[in-house]
């Protein structure tokens, strides 16, 4: 079965199914957190140790770029030591735990800096912008790098969101909107509920999980001194398959060119199973995450 001593708790999981998010103090040890810390000023400048590119950059363009957001997808490819956090066997048993999958694989992950004074990330739900992947279905596992708080901007989510309706996708424009939250606001409106929302406040090392259908996004970083390095990682089900007939929306237009032809398996190369309930695990991952320890050696 896999790090039986690792499991969540049955509290835990129906915790995560009432509210759409579980926040949990340590998930990785704190000294890995400020090992992965450490990476962010060379990956953001483009330097790729493993050769590999990041398969998108979020990063924005005009007066106010320094102030926005910076998100690399899928950077446990560039760098040994992100994937040695971001692709650890026990991420895979929580979030399949807590989608109810016989197995989870990486769906997507990403980096995630906020600067001080950054502005706003748009409270938006996850699976609008993925249907590309079928089932429509996936659980976010977020690592705090540092200490996190409100007044830093921290992630927030607004508990029980993932149980009203569902909103399409409303743009492609996810930084520095001023009013951030109206369409979550227009969500619960139609939903007949205030919204709670709920910043996740953990120390380094400490983190949550969300549904894919929980509306989350940040605040403006109003902490002067202090910046945000986050991880997350997407997993969806390890029997998940491409939805061929919307390869062309959303994130699918990045993510499309991994198909193969005439085949809507996803390749494990680029989407990897981290835990199954028998005890499988995409080959290549051991190996390739103890180069990331091997720099923690030296």
């Amino acid at each position: 079965m896999g790090l039986p001593d690792m499991r969540l708790s049955g509290e835990q999981i129906a915790r995560f199914h009432e509210d759409g998010f579980l926040i949990v103090d340590r998930l990785i040890a704190p000294e890995d957190a400020a090992r992965a810390a450490t990476r962010f000023e060379g990956l953001f400048e483009g330097e790729f140790e493993t050769g590999l590119i990041p398969d998108d950059v979020n990063w924005g363009e005009g007066v106010n770029a320094s102030r926005l957001n910076r998100q690399l997808s899928n950077a446990w490819k560039s760098d040994y030591t992100i994937a040695s956090v971001a692709l650890r066997e026990e991420i895979g048993l929580w979030c399949a735990q807590l989608g109810g999958w016989p197995g989870a694989r990486v769906h997507q992950h990403d980096l995630v800096w906020k600067l001080p004074g950054s502005l706003t990330v748009k409270m938006h739900q996850d699976c609008p912008y993925n249907l590309w992947v079928t089932p429509l279905e996936f659980v976010a596992c977020w690592i705090a790098l540092g200490d996190t708080s409100a007044e830093a901007g921290t992630i927030q989510y607004v508990r029980g969101s993932h149980r009203w309706d569902h909103f399409p996708a409303e743009g492609a424009t996810f930084y520095g909107v001023e009013d951030y939250d109206v369409d979550m606001r227009a969500a619960a409106a139609r939903a007949g509920v205030e919204p709670e929302v709920v910043p996740v406040e953990v120390p380094a090392g400490g983190g949550a999980f969300h549904s894919g259908w929980m509306w989350h996004g940040s605040d403006v970083g109003r902490d002067a001194t202090r910046d945000r390095r986050a991880l997350a990682t997407h997993c969806c089900s390890s029997e998940a398959r491409f939805a061929s007939e919307n390869l062309t929306s959303g994130m699918g237009a990045v993510f499309s060119r991994y198909k193969r032809f005439g085949d809507d398996r996803m390749d494990e190369s680029f989407f990897p199973i981290l835990w199954t309930e028998d005890g499988r695990r995409s080959p290549f991952l051991d190996d390739y995450m103890s180069q990331g320890s091997a720099h923690k050696a030296a």
